[in-house]
Order: structure tokens, then C-alpha cells, then sequence
């Protein structure tokens, strides 16, 4: 009877210390694993995962059975038959650790492991084991057995930081879990009961073994047959590491995104599994991508091939091991792969490749590469390999539809960014030719002077205070002595050449420097520069005198593009933003951005207006005159995109230091800039180097798109005008022009003073400001 009571005290007492002392297991039912912050584009592209633990969560159903199979088969056979203790198992065991005094055989089921990883210490202890079996049969109570095994395979490690089946696929194959095929889903399988000593990348032989024994396994329980299994057990391991898969390429917005984050949600952001939808299109950042890629690449090899960057001894057939080993080691930077030349002829040669493939690149692919003697000097063209290249040099190659191209990495950088400008959404950014080589994003951090792409504020302002498209201003000489220091400013038009009376339009089109200085002067600087703030230009990065009428403002590539935005979408100004959601764990907005919009003609009351900056006739003025840009004037390159809806300017700075287009449709702004870090000429000007850049972007970001015809608003009319004067033409003469107007500033009512008079010397002077020198074009 004794016994009987003690039985039950004890059953009792077990009940109780299960119900009350016990962790509640009913939490793992919503549960929250570490999981990395993921961003993604604006239509579900996956651009970066960042965090500690890389882990992809699947739901049991996503889990393929080959891989359930294979875990069972090695882990708990009977998983599907016990409450969450494997008695056999764990008495086998027991026995062999008292005859042994050694742990031979595991006895724990995949249900006490996750009891383990989720509520227990690593500690060794008979209490531990004891409270591990406890845990496990009240989860099994709790949980169901597809719950648990979900669970577990999320949970467990599988080494290089890689957390869950999913991850573990991609880290070691660059696939997803449903593409394994069963030698792979085996030796994964494998690796949770070692994942360092069974790595295979650390040590294959062990992995190897490890995934044969997990074959067998499969075969014993019958998961695969012997042909299968004979197949997959001679299959190589092939495992290699591989980052995360990513669907876009934009690793300087996931960095801009994290620098947001921080701030507001702590290191919380690497674990929580916090999901951020960006602004970008996927779409579009792709062609941003290429466009930058490709116009650098163009860009640097027109100046020169600088030689190998090293030389590694004449090759020998018993090295190739030893080189393709080194070779590995050195990253490939966007797209350029290192390779070691080990053959020449007289119009070809063999490299080796990081893979062991040996490569042929032809005559073609390589004749570009003159000697650049130094930055302002390039040698004759090449005539044979032997003046380009020799054995043993470690060069830099990449694969074009025309094969294996000799390439360089590319001193200069470049970068391209693109608004939606009737909210700022950015649509597209690459700060960079390469985010892994330099993290410096020069969309959003480089200050530079924009040149001339920075003359259409100065002339919007001349706009707003009474000046006309068709005002006449003189390009002539100007010479102005800085008080200071009695030094003399000659600014030039990058022609070299005066062109006399000038109308405004014809000013923006060729990009007169002498005219555009003659209007700030004009205007004065105190109105100007308290007018650009409307664009979002910060004041204490604009010069204080006339310099600025060429663009010696300091200014970003995003901020140049805010400004833009101000013209495409009509005249409001419209903040650039890059989150446009983020989410937490449980796919719970925690925020969403409403963005103020611009708004032209009648508005919707219900929606946050943007605040106006410029009337739409100003607007409509600078559009039409910057279309004229690519029509007829400095731009003109752009036509080959056979549209009539784009509007734009070049801009280069003195020098030639920076290399600008400044461009638009109703739709989106771009903005494409080139130049050295360290600056120093380009020896291009913005047209030849940024245009090109921006006319790639455009040419697929407007596919498909109808043309949009940018109408006049009310109070813009149009007049025939004198070409040369500007002013109204007689009736039915012969060389009138049309011309359009914003009311109530027409030929006829423009101010009485001379604008195409000398000005006086003392209105220069004292706006002259200290950085004389300035851009040309």
C-alpha cells in the first residue's frame, strides 16, 4: 500500500513540476527565431540579408521529404512513434555509458534536442538529462510532431553561421533547399551532429564519410533505393561557400537603409527578423547596375591599360594546382575575375581562371588596351600580345557575349541615382563601381561641384524676378579684380570664344558661362541664393558669389537630383526617401511612409501636398529649355533615344574633374555622375562621360513607356519673337521665332533697363567670392 502511495505522490509530484516549474512549451507554438534583417525592393526582391545568424525560416510544408527522411533516418528513426523519449534508445544508451563510462550511442530524439536549444544550459548534468526528458514529453503534449521537426530544422546549426535547412542550402550549395538533389540534402543531413568537425569545407574526407553513413541510413529505412543510393555516394562533395542568395543588386542601399534603422530600433534590427521594403524597383536598380558597370569600364579602357598587377613567373604545368589555389584567394571585383596569362601567341592568349578553366581571349578583346604612359598620355596602339601582356601576369579579365575580354579595375568611380520626382521615391542607387572595394557611397555622401547642371536654378531664379527666355544678354570678355588680394577672375566659355548678344535659351542650350554670370550679377546674390533653398540646397554649401552661376556649389549627387524633382514634377519640392515599409517578425507594419506629393492644377485635398517651390510656368520654362539641351545643345546625344519628353543638362568642372547629366522625364529623374575620389582631371567632358551613362539607364528604365507630351499651364503663352533681339517680331517677318512667355513677363512688358549692357565693375566685385577658379562647362 506504502509502495502504492509512493507511486502516486511521485506521479503527482512529476505532474506538478512538469505543469508549474516547467517552462511554458506552449510559447514554441510562436516562437521567434533570430532571424537576420532582410530588405527588399519595392516589388519583393530580396536585396540583402544582414545579421549575425544567417537563418531562412521555412514552414514545414515548404521542407522537402528527401531532407525529412535523411534526418529521421540519422537522428530518430522512430520520431514518428515516440511521445518524445526513444526508451530503447535511451536505454541502450545508459547501458553502454555505465559499462563504458563513456557517452557511445545518443539517446536523445530530435524533441529532447529541441528541448536543449531552446530552454537548457550545455551543462553535462543527470539533472539537466532529466529535465530535458521532462521538457520533451510535456512539447509532445503541446506541440504537433510536424511542429517540432519544423522547429528543430529551423533552429539547428549548421555551421558558417548558417541557421536552419534553408540557409545551410544556400551557404554551402547557393541553392535553395528544394534544388538539393540527395547526395547534397544527405550531407546536410549530416552536419548537425559536428558542424565543425564534419564542415565539408573544412575537412571533406569527414563530410564525405559523414554522408555516406547518411545514406546508408536512407537506404537501411528504405527512403532511397540501391540504385540511388550507388549513385549519390559517388557523387562529389562540390560544396563551396556561397553568400546568401540575393535577387537584386544593391548592397550601397542596404547599407544606406542600416544606417537609418539603427538609430530608431538598436542592434534589435540583426535579430527580430525585422523585414524593410525599400523604394527601389528591381527593374530599374538592375539598370542602373549595368549602366554604371559598363559606361566606367567604357570609359576607362578609352584612357588606357595600366599593366598587369603582378607577375607571378613564367607557369608551369606543376603549378596549375598551386595557381588556381591562389588565384581563389583574390575576390572578384563586380564582374572582373582574376586570371594568370599561361600562354601567348602573336593575337591570342591563355589565362587561367579561378575555377582551373583555362580560357582563350582573342585579338579583338584585347587590342584596346594602349599603354597609358601616364593619366594625360597614352602609347600607340597595340600590334602584338607581347606590348600588352606576358606570361605570368596576373590580369584582370570578363566575360562578355564576344567571350573572355582582357579589363582593368577602374581608377575613376561613377555613380547613377533616380527619383520618382512626384513623391522622392528613389527608384534606383549605385553609390559605386563596386560597394566590396570601396563602401563610400557617392551618391549620398560626395560633395562635389556640379558645373554646369547646377545653371538651371540660377536661371529659374532670373525667371522668377522678370527675366524671359528671350532676354538678350552679352557674351563678352569679363575681367574682375578681387579686392583681397588684387588677383584678376577671367572666366571663360569652354569654347574659348565670345558670342555677343545672346537670348537666355540660347544661353542654357550651349551652356554660355558668361551669361549665366551676367544674370546672377543681375539678380544678386542675396535673392539667389535664398531662392535655392526651395530646391533643398543647403545655403552654407553654396558660394557667396559669382561663381556660383557655374556650379561651384558643393552638392551630392541625391541632392542635385531633390533639385531636379522641382522641375519634372511641375515645381514642388519633394524629399528623397529610401524605406518605404518596414515589417516585424509577424509581418506587422511598424512603419510606412506617407510622402508629401507634388501636385500640379486642381489637387486632392485628401492627400499630403508637397510644399511649392516655383510656380509650374517657371517650371515649364526650364523644362522646355533644358529639352532644347538634348535637342539641340550640349546634350545631343541623348536624341538617340528618339523621344521628345526629355529634358537635361551637362555639367563638367574645372578641369574636368567631375563629369555630370542632369536629366528628366515626368516620370523620373536620373541623375549620372563621374570622377576620381582623389580629384583630378577626366580629360572628358560631361558629355562624354556622364551622358552616356544616364542614356543606358534611360533607354530601358523608359521602355515600352508612351511619350508624354509636357503641355503649357495657364498663363504661359506663346509669342513669335525677333532671334536676335529677342524681342516681339514685326508682322511677317521672315526669321521669327516662337517663344514662350510667363505672364505677366512678355516682350513687351520686360524691364526698361539694358540688360545687354556692360555691367558696372563695382556690382562684380563685391559679389566675387574667394574660390575663383571655376568650371568651364
Amino acid at each position: 500500500m506504502s509502495a502504492l502511495i509512493g507511486c502516486a505522490t511521485l506521479v503527482i509530484g512529476v505532474i506538478y513540476y512538469m505543469e508549474y516549474e516547467l517552462p511554458n512549451t506552449q510559447e514554441l507554438n510562436t516562437v521567434q527565431l533570430q532571424v537576420p534583417l532582410q530588405i527588399y525592393t519595392k516589388d519583393n526582391k530580396l536585396i540583402a540579408t544582414i545579421g549575425e545568424k544567417r537563418r531562412i525560416p521555412l514552414p514545414y510544408q515548404e521542407i522537402p521529404k528527401p531532407l525529412i527522411n535523411a534526418v529521421l533516418a540519422t537522428e530518430d528513426q522512430r520520431y514518428f512513434k515516440h511521445n518524445g523519449i526513444d526508451l530503447p534508445g535511451l536505454a541502450r544508451a545508459t547501458i553502454e555509458l555505465v559499462a563504458t563510462g563513456k557517452k557511445l550511442q545518443g539517446g536523445s530524439t530530435i524533441t529532447m534536442q529541441v528541448a536543449r536549444s531552446f530552454y537548457l544550459t550545455r551543462n553535462k548534468t543527470f539533472a539537466r538529462k532529466l529535465r530535458e526528458i521532462l521538457l520533451a514529453i510535456k512539447i509532445e503534449h503541446q506541440l504537433s510532431k510536424e511542429k517540432i521537426l519544423e522547429l528543430y530544422l529551423n533552429k539547428v546549426f549548421f555551421g558558417n553561421r548558417a541557421y536552419g535547412v534553408e540557409a545551410a542550402a544556400q551557404i554551402y550549395y547557393g541553392k535553395h533547399l528544394n534544388q538539393l538533389t540527395i547526395d547534397q540534402v544527405a550531407m546536410l543531413a549530416g552536419l548537425p551532429k559536428a558542424p565543425s568537425q564534419l564542415n565539408p569545407l573544412a575537412n571533406k574526407a569527414a563530410s564525405e564519410k559523414r554522408r555516406n553513413h547518411v545514406l546508408e541510413r536512407m537506404l537501411e529505412q528504405g527512403y532511397i533505393d540501391q540504385s540511388t543510393y550507388n549513385k549519390a555516394i559517388h557523387a562529389p562533395l562540390n560544396a563551396r561557400y556561397h553568400d546568401l542568395q540575393t535577387e537584386v543588386t544593391a548592397p550601397y542601399v542596404a547599407e544606406l537603409v542600416r544606417e537609418q534603422l539603427v538609430p530608431v530600433y538598436g542592434d534589435n534590427i540583426y535579430n527580430d527578423g525585422f523585414k524593410v521594403f525599400t523604394t527601389l524597383d528591381s527593374h530599374y536598380q538592375n539598370d542602373a547596375m549595368s549602366a554604371v558597370h559598363d559606361n566606367l569600364l567604357a570609359y576607362d579602357q578609352r584612357h588606357g591599360y595600366r599593366g598587369q598587377s603582378d607577375n607571378w613567373g613564367a607557369p608551369s604545368l606543376a603549378d596549375m594546382e598551386n595557381y588556381e589555389n591562389r588565384l581563389r584567394t583574390i575576390p572578384t571585383v563586380n564582374g572582373l575575375e582574376p586570371a594568370l596569362v599561361v600562354e601567348t601567341t602573336t593575337r591570342t592568349i591563355t589565362v587561367l581562371r579561378q575555377n582551373g578553366d583555362l580560357a582563350i581571349i582573342s585579338w579583338p578583346q584585347l587590342s584596346w588596351a594602349r599603354k597609358q604612359v601616364n593619366p594625360d598620355y597614352l602609347g600607340g596602339m597595340p600590334k602584338t600580345t607581347d606590348q600588352i601582356v606576358h606570361l605570368g601576369d596576373l590580369i584582370r579579365i570578363m566575360s562578355t557575349p564576344q567571350g573572355f575580354r582582357l579589363a582593368q579595375i577602374p581608377k575613376a568611380e561613377a555613380g547613377l541615382v533616380a527619383l520618382n520626382p512626384k513623391n522622392g521615391a528613389i527608384l534606383a542607387l549605385v553609390g559605386g563601381f563596386d560597394y566590396y572595394t570601396s563602401k563610400f557611397n557617392r551618391i549620398t555622401n560626395a560633395e562635389r561641384q556640379p558645373g554646369s547642371s547646377f545653371k538651371p536654378f540660377i536661371y529659374s531664379a532670373a525667371l522668377q524676378k522678370g527675366m524671359m527666355l528671350s532676354t538678350v544678354i552679352n557674351d563678352v570678355p569679363l575681367v574682375i579684380e578681387n579686392p583681397r588680394d588684387n588677383s584678376l577672375w577671367r572666366p571663360q566659355n569652354d569654347t574659348h570664344q565670345f558670342y555677343g548678344p545672346t537670348r537666355i535659351r540660347t544661353a542654357i542650350i550651349k551652356s554660355r558661362n558668361l551669361v549665366s554670370i551676367r544674370v546672377l550679377a543681375q539678380i544678386g546674390l542675396p535673392d539667389t541664393l535664398n531662392y535655392l533653398n526651395q530646391f533643398g540646397f543647403s545655403r552654407s554649401r553654396l558660394p557667396a558669389g559669382l561663381s556660383l552661376a557655374l556650379g561651384t556649389a558643393s552638392v551630392t549627387p541625391l541632392q542635385l537630383a531633390e533639385g531636379y524633382a522641382v522641375f519634372a514634377n511641375g515645381g514642388s519640392h519633394v524629399t528623397p526617401f529610401i524605406i518605404d515599409s518596414i515589417h516585424d517578425a509577424h509581418n506587422q507594419v511598424l512603419y510606412q511612409a506617407n510622402p508629401l506629393l507634388a501636385c500640379t492644377g486642381e489637387c486632392d485635398n485628401t492627400k499630403m501636398i508637397a510644399p511649392r517651390a516655383i510656380t509650374e510656368q517657371n517650371a515649364f520654362l526650364i523644362t522646355s529649355a533644358l529639352q532644347d539641351v538634348i535637342q539641340h545643345g550640349t546634350a545631343r546625344l541623348a536624341k538617340n533615344l528618339g523621344r521628345h519628353d526629355l529634358a537635361g543638362k551637362t555639367g563638367t568642372t574645372q578641369n574636368q574633374v567631375d563629369a555630370w547629366f542632369a536629366g528628366y522625364h515626368p516620370d523620373i529623374v536620373a541623375i549620372s555622375w563621374l570622377g576620381f575620389d582623389q580629384p583630378r582631371s577626366l580629360h572628358e567632358w560631361g558629355a562624354d562621360a556622364a551622358l552616356p551613362l544616364w542614356i543606358q539607364f534611360m533607354s530601358t528604365a523608359l521602355a515600352g513607356k508612351p511619350e508624354q507630351n509636357i503641355r503649357p499651364p495657364a498663363d504661359i503663352v506663346s509669342m513669335r519673337i525677333d532671334p536676335i533681339t529677342g524681342e516681339l517680331a514685326l508682322p511677317n517677318q521672315q526669321n521669327a521665332i516662337s517663344e514662350y512667355f510667363m505672364l505677366p513677363y512678355t516682350p513687351k512688358a520686360a524691364p526698361t533697363q539694358d540688360l545687354a549692357a556692360p555691367l558696372d565693375q563695382d556690382t562684380l566685385v563685391n559679389t566675387i567670392d574667394e574660390a575663383l577658379p571655376s568650371p568651364m562647362e
